[in-house]
Formats: structure tokens, C-alpha cells, sequence
């Protein structure tokens, strides 16, 4: 095992992992950092037991969560921010718990070995947390820190779950190395070079960017003004949109497809109310193609839905999909009398939108021949699920991924640029184009291969139109679906019972002041 550290410098080890890993997230990028805060908090948890492992995790857990999800309280106050933070830190937590365990048990037997758990731990930390509670919340992991990462081209193999898998080997292979440097040079080359072909390698693997074109336009309307009242004047925003549109159609190519706006582009319900619909329409008329429009219904009552809307030219009644996923406390309240005993920000929330049912498609004419447009709205590009299952829809293989989204809530924080990453992540997962298009920014086309076309900037009104590929082969991380990520558990959930029968009715805790024993590796 490594020499015995004292636990002051374990805190800071601790609290500094978790400021790099913030630092590898948009906007500072520094994605090499992920690493080197896994292979850190590794090296402070890996022997300490259960108890010691949850406290320097949750110290960590909140060093990255407080900053990196700190556009969550921008317009809500500190409560609700530090709320989130405190509940993702918990899995941080929990995850070290469960490392710290299997490294004090199996110690004495495998020595440096144990390091070998921390990506497993990874994913299912991870995964626990995309999940649960309410769904969960699948924000910033590690794999979504490596858009411009060579690791990011792991996702084309084995998901967002396996490019943190990627992440926190590497970052495992760093750990090994600083822990046997001194007493075992030639090891600690070894750990580095291995290291350093797991990140190199994925780089030589470039996802292929050839199909068919076809191209789309982005209409990106902005808001009279950021903040939780951005839509207070909700027929500005819509005619902010159907302005863009009109430039569009006034700039065209004659293969222009498909426009698409983004979420809450129409908070008046174009289904009941007559202005707003003669208004979509008359930009659907303007640019001569299907527009697909973000717009908040009216419906079911006294409910309300997150919808995506395809409006074709020629009237008619437009196709539909509502959002699958509605955020917990900011779309819903659940159980709305009892948190309110907390905070009464959650009335800020004065009707739920409702969870809609089946996947959305939309059938698109191309002069290069039809595509179906995918629509996915707001955070639920964060969902792995939701994303592979809307990919891989029977019938509908020549596809372009869309990601409608309002960041105006958000205002001039990092939150856009974290998402856009996840959406490169995401086309890189999925080998598939991304349209990319924010109220008030940042939005933009993605191609197969994470590289980014015709970006804007923050509140701002602009538009973009690109030739973007079409492509129809499934990713290998299509065909493997959820099972990298089981995998992982299950290697940890044996970890873990070995560690609890090797280690029954042995006491490995030694005194601080104790020699430290020789490495096993």
C-alpha cells in the first residue's frame, strides 16, 4: 500500500481533487486535469475504510459540485444550489466509502493492486446518480468533460459510461506510478506508459464523418432579458424567432431542408392561440421548409408540456413530441408541501409540466432524399437512455439528433457551454449529426466526430445554415446499449464481497506513526 498519509494532508487531497476536476469542465477545459483529480482522490481514499473514504469523498464531492453547478442558483438563491451540490457530493461519497473498504480489506493482500477498482467505482457512481433520486441527475461527469479530449472518440465504442471508465483508468495509472515511483522505478514507467497509451490511442480511432448532406438552419431568437422572467414578454421571444427565420429564408440555399428553434421559442401555445400559430406559420411560409418549433402547451389541465412542434408548410395540423424527462424542481415539484417547508422558491414552479410518452421522430424531405429528425429537449441530452433509445428506433437509421434547449434561465454562467459539450459527447456516442439550438445560446452544428460548425455566443439573436451529414450505421455503443455500465457494477459488487469475506475478523487500521510496510503491486 502507499505510505500512510496523514490525515490533514488527506482533507487537502481531497478538497483539491475535487477543484481540478471542476477546473476540467467548460468553461475553463483544462480536461487533462480529470485525471489527475481521479488519480488524487484515489490516492487519499484507496486504505482509509468506509468511514473515513465517505467523509474525504463528500469533501471532494462538494470542492467540484458547489462550482461546477453553480448556474443552478443564479436566479433561485444558495439553498437550492447548495441542495444539488450536497446530493451529488453524497454518490462522491458513497463511491470513496465503497473504495475505501476494498482497499483497507484486500491491503494487506493486494497491496496497489486495489487501485484497480477506481474506474468500476467510476461508472457506478456515475450511474447511480443518473438515476436516482426522481430519475436522477446525470450532469457533469467525467466523460463530459472530455469533448476536447482523444478519450472523447471512446464513446463511439462503449458510451458516455465508458469514456469516464477511460478517464478514471488513466487516472488510476497516474495514481500506481506516483505510488511506486521511488521504490519501483521501472513499475512506475510502466504505469505512465500505460497511461499514456489508454488516452493517446482512442485519438487514432476518429469516428467516420461521410454521408449524404443535407442541410438545416438554427434560428437563435433571444430574450428581452436573462433570468427566470425571460419569457415575461413571451410574444417578443416569439417574434425574436420569427424574425431569425425570415433572415433565413431571405439567405437560403434552394436545398435548405428543415429550420428548428429551440425550447420556449413559443410560450404562448400556438394550439390556442390564433396570433401565435398565424405567427409560426407565417415563418413556416417565409423559408418554404418544415420548421420545428419549441413551445410550451396548455395541456393536459391544469397541466402544462414541454413540447417540440413540426410545422410544415401548407398548414395543417403540426406533429408532436412532448419531453419524456421534465426536470425534477424546476418543470415539477415533487412532493410540493413538503419541500416547501424548505424553501419557498418551489412555488416559483406555479403549474408541473407533465412527462410525455413515446419518442419523438420527424419525417424531413430532402433533395438528397428523407431523414428523420430526433428531437431531445434541454437536459435530457444528459440522459444516456433517452438518447440511445431515440437513435436506435426502428425504421429511422438516417437520422440528425437535435437538442433544443433554453439556457436563459441560466444567464451568463457556464451551464451552456457544459451542455453543448455533453452534445459533442453525444454525437461522437451515437456517430450521428447535431443541431444544437439555444434560446439565447450557445448553439451550433456538431458533426459525427465532435467538431463544432457555426457556434454563437450568449444572448445573442443569430442564425446559422449548414450542410450537415446524415449517416445510418449504429455505434458499437448502440449495439452494447446499458451493458459497459452493468459490467462495471458487477465487477465492483465483486469486489466488494471479496473484500468483505478476505477481510472478515482481520484488523488492518495502523497507528500514523506505524512504518510503512513495502509495496505489493
Amino acid at each position: 500500500m502507499p505510505p500512510r498519509i496523514p490525515y490533514a494532508l488527506r482533507l487537502l487531497g481531497a478538497l483539491v481533487s475535487g477543484v481540478l476536476l471542476w477546473l476540467a469542465f467548460p468553461e475553463h477545459d483544462l480536461w487533462w486535469l480529470a485525471p489527475v483529480a481521479v488519480a488524487l482522490l484515489g490516492g487519499v481514499t484507496l486504505d482509509v475504510g468506509a468511514r473515513r473514504g465517505f467523509g474525504l469523498g463528500m469533501l471532494a464531492g462538494w470542492a467540484f459540485f458547489v462550482p461546477v453547478l453553480s448556474w443552478s442558483g443564479i436566479y433561485v438563491g444558495k439553498l437550492p444550489w447548495f441542495a444539488l451540490a450536497t446530493l451529488q457530493a453524497l454518490y462522491v461519497g458513497a463511491m470513496c466509502a465503497v473504495v475505501g473498504f476494498i482497499g483497507q480489506r484486500l491491503g494487506p493482500r493486494w497491496g496497489l493492486r486495489t487501485a484497480v477498482v477506481v474506474p468500476f467505482a467510476w461508472v457506478a457512481q456515475e450511474l447511480a446518480r443518473s438515476t436516482t433520486p426522481f430519475g436522477g441527475f446525470p450532469w457533469a461527469r467525467l466523460a463530459f468533460s472530455q469533448a476536447d479530449s482523444p478519450l472523447a472518440n471512446v464513446a463511439q465504442w462503449l458510451g458516455a459510461p465508458g469514456v469516464s471508465f477511460a478517464v478514471a483508468l488513466v487516472g488510476t495509472a497516474l495514481l500506481l506510478a506516483a505510488a511506486t515511483a521511488r521504490r519501483h522505478p521501472r513499475r512506475a514507467v510502466a504505469a505512465v506508459a500505460l497511461g499514456g497509451l489508454a488516452l493517446a490511442l482512442p485519438g487514432l480511432a476518429t469516428p467516420a464523418t461521410g454521408g449524404r448532406q443535407v442541410t438545416v438552419a438554427l434560428v437563435q431568437g433571444n430574450v428581452p432579458r436573462p433570468g427566470l422572467d425571460f419569457n415575461a414578454e413571451r410574444r417578443a421571444v416569439l417574434d425574436n424567432h420569427v424574425r431569425g427565420t425570415e433572415a433565413v429564408g431571405a439567405t437560403a440555399p434552394d436545398d435548405l431542408s428543415l429550420v428548428v428553434w429551440p425550447e420556449n421559442a413559443s410560450d404562448i401555445d400556438p394550439l390556442r392561440n390564433p396570433d401565435a400559430a398565424a405567427q409560426v406559420q407565417h415563418a413556416v411560409t417565409a423559408v418554404g421548409v418544415p420548421v420545428i418549433v419549441g413551445a410550451v402547451l396548455q395541456e393536459p389541465q391544469p397541466d402544462v408540456s414541454n413540447a417540440s412542434l413540426l410545422y410544415r408548410p401548407g398548414g395543417g395540423e403540426p406533429e408532436r413530441y412532448v419531453k419524456n424527462h421534465p426536470v425534477p424542481f424546476a418543470e415539477y415539484i415533487p412532493y410540493r408541501s413538503f419541500f416547501r417547508k424548505f424553501s419557498d422558491k418551489v412555488d416559483l414552479v406555479t403549474r408541473d409540466f407533465v412527462k410525455g410518452k413515446g419518442l419523438g421522430a420527424f419525417r424531413v424531405d430532402a433533395p438528397s432524399d428523407a431523414y428523420w429528425a430526433l428531437p431531445t429537449i434541454c437536459f435530457e441530452v444528459a440522459y444516456d437512455g433517452l438518447m440511445r433509445d431515440s437513435v436506435t428506433q426502428p425504421g429511422k437509421a438516417a437520422s440528425l439528433l437535435l437538442v433544443q434547449t433554453n439556457n436563459a434561465t441560466f444567464g451568463y454562467t457556464a451551464e451552456s457551454e457544459q451542455q453543448f459539450a455533453i452534445s459533442r459527447i453525444r454525437a461522437i456516442e451515437h456517430g450521428r449529426s447535431v443541431a444544437h439550438v439555444s434560446t439565447v445560446g450557445v448553439s451550433g452544428f456538431i458533426a459525427p466526430d465532435g467538431s463544432v460548425t457555426g457556434k454563437t455566443g450568449l444572448f445573442t439573436a443569430e442564425q446559422r445554415i449548414a450542410s450537415v451529414p446524415i449517416r445510418t450505421d449504429l455505434t458499437l455503443a448502440d449495439r452494447l446499449g446499458p451493458w459497459p455500465e452493468r459490467l462495471a457494477v458487477a465487477v465492483l459488487l465483486v469486489f466488494v464481497l471479496v473484500a468483505g469475506v478476505r477481510g472478515r475478523g482481520v484488523r488492518v487500521e495502523r497507528p500514523e506513526t506505524e512504518r510503512p510496510p513495502k509495496d505489493h503491486v
